[in-house]
């Protein structure tokens, strides 16, 4: 198990985890699973705010897993609201209001109930994702805060997830910085660490003999405030906010590493 998917697994009141996924949705899969699945197999409460599609993937995970979907439903311990339709309940004008808000989130986790003898709940939202998806990035960073607020007020984690290619077009990562850094961890678009390969491999080719000298700076002056990276996704972001000019060449060329690298995987 990779120190990511310990950190999920063992997932603690307070925190507020983000994965950005590509259109295969299987990383995203893996570790939502793995972190509802975790917190089932202690008695703990999960809340799922998912579109019916994603639904679907992560009853099939757990499936697999071993859980008893019908029991845990029948109990409450799970419980699955969508998301669209709990969104409209607490937007006004196009953005979040609080008050609706906490109102609609306290009520679909007064919902769930963990096991006798065990306590603790685990939250799962793809609320953010819409608004991401829509171009709403003010809405749904706003709803990234008020969830940080509540996470102030309860005892719970959450794990929220974007339609994002680390690897895309510069203009739709524009807003991304002030994503991450509402969150206390962005999870890896991969454990195997391919990413991360591909990327280092393209600024050698591309950067040269600059390309030591520019992973020494990475090192030592860039941090995403109060939010744990992991080593591809923070190099990605550096490069693109201190680098613009020869970020896009490299994410480029890394883009076609990383997918001759999942070819050859497959």
């Amino acid at each position: 198990m990779s120190p990511w998917e310990r950190l999920i697994g063992e997932s603690r009141p307070g925190d507020h985890f983000v994965q950005l996924y590509d259109a295969g949705e299987t990383g995203l899969a893996g570790n939502v699973g793995r972190y509802l699945w975790e917190g089932l197999k202690r008695g703990e409460g999960a809340l799922l705010i998912v579109t019916p599609e994603h639904q679907t993937l992560l009853s099939r995970f757990l499936d697999r897993a071993g859980a008893d979907l019908a029991s845990l439903l029948e109990r409450r311990q799970l419980i699955c609201w969508d998301a669209r339709r709990t969104l409209s309940r607490f937007m006004i004008e196009g953005l979040p209001d609080w008050r609706l808000f906490e109102k609609t989130i306290r009520a679909a986790m007064r919902l769930v109930r963990p096991a006798d003898g065990a306590e603790g709940l685990r939250a799962y939202g793809e609320m953010v994702s819409i608004l991401w998806d829509a171009h709403r990035f003010a809405a749904a960073v706003r709803v990234e805060q008020l969830w940080n607020k509540l996470l102030e007020q309860l005892p719970f984690s959450l794990y929220c997830s974007y339609a994002v290619d680390v690897l895309g077009d510069e203009s739709a990562l524009a807003n991304l910085q002030n994503v991450i850094c509402a969150h206390t961890h962005l999870i890896p678009a991969d454990a195997d660490c391919g990413l991360e390969a591909a990327l280092h491999r393209s600024m050698d080719e591309v950067l040269g003999a600059d390309a030591d000298g520019v992973r020494a700076r990475i090192k030592t002056n860039y941090r995403a405030p109060g939010t744990v990276l992991p080593s591809a996704e923070h190099t990605l972001l550096w490069l693109r906010e201190n680098l613009p000019d020869q970020a896009a060449p490299v994410v480029s060329l890394a883009r076609e590493y990383y997918c001759q690298q999942a070819l050859t995987a497959g």
